[in-house]
Formats: structure tokens, C-alpha cells, sequence
């Protein structure tokens, strides 16, 4: 008597008709709808607060790891879940306790597992294993939360100003620190307004992530380069404050200003180029570093 033929994962479920697209684009239209508050909250955060900008990033990061992961899409098949209504549940119900407790993180982070369960309806857990990288980018689509911004600020703030201040002590410029202001030839530096580096760190996060999940590297791999992408923005950002102190010492403050901008922008490239770097180094010592195929 022959065995029982096993079924791999992707092939449980069935082929896709246009009345399971209709379906789904109706379940997922209509959660969509639901949650279109909490959505345009958070555009609006992310618009109007440059320390969440990095939200605005998060749709076309999915959008590009999507793309290089669209060879597996036949494979999605229809396969309807009760996982789907479970989240779809939890989901309202984080939107409705965040809105009862004046709690902004429920509320958008309901509104994004709402989505989930829709799109889960349909197609069962197998979209969780084969487009994981894809849906877990949106964690940063939820902004962070004030009390949780300032425990990651106020270290930051402190840290830099110390390190900027004792790079410019080590170069033979003059400063002087009180609390968390640089002080150049009179002219003060806040680093608590601007430069604390909250936005490159987030925004260098979602870099990396992206970087990591679109090339064929090991876990292990991955997580030492997510790991080290918030020190080397506090790194980089100690990088731009020496030269924008000085700036501001020395020069106007609308030039200074301007430089304080371009150097942010310019950080961005230099911390991706010094991730390059560390990866050719550790290919060097001939670190497994790499798979063959793309990373699920």
C-alpha cells in the first residue's frame, strides 16, 4: 500500500479565481477603510514632526523588498485562515482601547495588525513565511511614542555633545559644554534641537534593514549590521556636530544653518559606505557572511 503523498507548504490551498482577488481586495478595501483615520494620523506625524519622517520611508522599502521577493507570488495561494479574523479582532480592539486610553501606539499599531488579518483571510499564514522581511518593515511605520523618544533622546543628546565637545578640545578649538550646548567663540549649539541624532538614527535603521533583506547574507550576518547601524549614526552624527560647531562659531548662522542640513544628508551615504566597508572586511577574513540565494 502506497503512502500518503506530504504536501510542502505552498501547495496547500488552491489556485487564485477572480472571485478569491475580488474577495480579498474587498476584505482588505474595507479594513483599509476602517482604519483610514489612524493611517492619515500617522502621515500627518510623520509629515509635520522631521524626528518621525523616517515613517515616510517605510511604504517604498516594503514596496522595493516586495519587488525582489515577487518571484514568489505564484506560490501565494488561496488559502483562508481563522488567523486572519483573530488578528482582524485584535487589531479593533487595540484601535478602540487606544482611543478610550488616549494611546496613540495602539491606535496605529492596531490599524497595521487590522491590515494583517485581512490580507491573512485570504491567503493563511504562508504570506507571514515567504514575505516576513516585507510586513515586518512596518513596525517603523508606527511613530514612536513620546515617552520612549525621550529615553532614546536624552542619552543622545548627552553623548554626543560629550564626544563633540572632547573632539574639539583633541583639534585645538576652544568650546565650552554646559549641559547638552556646545559654546564656539560665543555662538551656542543645541544639541538637544537638532542634532541629537534621533532621525538618522531611525532613518539609517530602515536603510540598513533594507539593505540586509535585499542581499543574500546570513542571519547572523544581518543582525550584527542592524545592531551596529545605531552606534554608527551616533557616530556619524558626533561626525557632522565637530564641523557644524565650528561652523557656528566662525561663520554666520544662515550659512551654518545650511551646512547643519547638508551634513545631515551627507551622513546617510557615509554610514551606508562604512556598512559596505565592514561587510568587504569581514569577507576578507573570510567570514561566512553570505547565502547563495536570497535571505527569507
Amino acid at each position: 500500500m502506497s503512502e500518503p503523498v506530504r504536501r510542502i507548504p505552498w501547495q496547500h490551498g488552491r489556485a487564485w479565481t477572480a472571485r478569491d482577488f475580488a474577495l480579498m481586495a474587498l476584505i482588505v478595501g474595507l479594513a483599509l477603510w476602517a482604519v483610514r483615520q489612524e493611517i492619515a494620523s500617522i502621515i500627518q506625524i510623520g509629515l509635520g514632526d522631521s524626528e518621525q519622517s523616517h515613517v515616510l520611508l517605510v511604504p517604498f522599502i516594503a514596496g522595493w523588498l516586495l519587488w525582489l521577493r515577487r518571484d514568489r507570488l505564484p506560490f501565494l495561494r488561496h488559502q483562508p485562515s481563522m488567523l486572519g479574523p483573530l488578528l482582524i479582532a485584535a487589531g479593533w480592539a487595540s484601535v478602540w482601547f487606544g482611543y478610550e486610553t488616549d494611546t496613540m501606539v495602539l491606535q496605529h499599531g492596531g490599524a497595521l495588525v487590522l491590515i494583517l488579518g485581512a490580507l491573512l483571510s485570504t491567503t493563511g499564514p504562508l504570506l507571514l513565511r515567504q514575505f516576513m522581511p516585507v510586513l515586518l518593515v512596518f513596525v517603523f511605520f508606527i511613530p514612536v511614542p513620546g515617552v520612549l523618544r525621550q529615553q532614546i533622546t536624552i542619552p543622545l543628546q548627552y553623548i554626543a555633545a560629550s564626544i563633540t565637545h572632547q573632539v574639539l578640545g583633541i583639534v585645538g578649538i576652544a568650546a565650552e559644554k554646559t549641559g547638552n550646548v556646545i559654546i564656539v567663540q560665543g555662538q551656542q549649539v543645541a544639541v538637544g534641537e537638532a542634532c541629537n541624532g534621533m532621525r538618522m538614527v531611525f532613518a539609517l535603521t530602515l536603510v540598513v534593514y533594507a539593505l540586509v533583506f535585499s542581499v543574500p547574507l546570513k542571519r547572523n550576518t544581518k543582525l550584527l549590521l542592524l545592531a551596529v547601524s545605531p552606534l554608527l549614526a551616533l557616530v556619524c552624527n558626533v561626525i557632522r556636530l565637530v564641523p557644524t560647531a565650528v561652523v557656528y562659531g566662525y561663520g554666520s548662522a544662515t550659512f551654518a544653518e545650511q551646512f547643519h542640513d547638508l551634513a545631515g544628508w551627507v551622513m546617510l551615504p557615509v554610514a551606508l559606505g562604512a556598512l559596505v566597508m565592514l561587510l568587504r572586511f569581514m569577507r576578507w577574513l573570510e567570514l561566512p557572511v553570505s547565502h547563495w540565494r536570497l535571505s527569507q
